[in-house]
């Protein structure tokens, strides 16, 4: 699984991170910072669809 973030739509509201600051890791202006994407454990999955779920503005995916 792979999570990938539209840096042009997000909007630095941080619900991502409120899920998991640790998979979700925003820049010092609080964007998210995922760069390419990151592949994301099986551990981490809910994690990861939860904090995509929780962007208001759609900027996260999980492939």
């Amino acid at each position: 699984m792979r999570l990938r973030a539209d840096n042009e739509v997000c909007e630095a509201h941080g619900q991502c991170a409120m899920v998991d600051d640790e998979l979700f890791t925003l820049d010092e202006d609080g964007y998210i910072a995922l760069g390419d994407g990151i592949e994301v454990t099986p551990e981490r999955e809910q994690a990861a669809r939860l904090g995509a779920a929780a962007c208001p503005m759609g900027a996260l995916r999980v492939e």
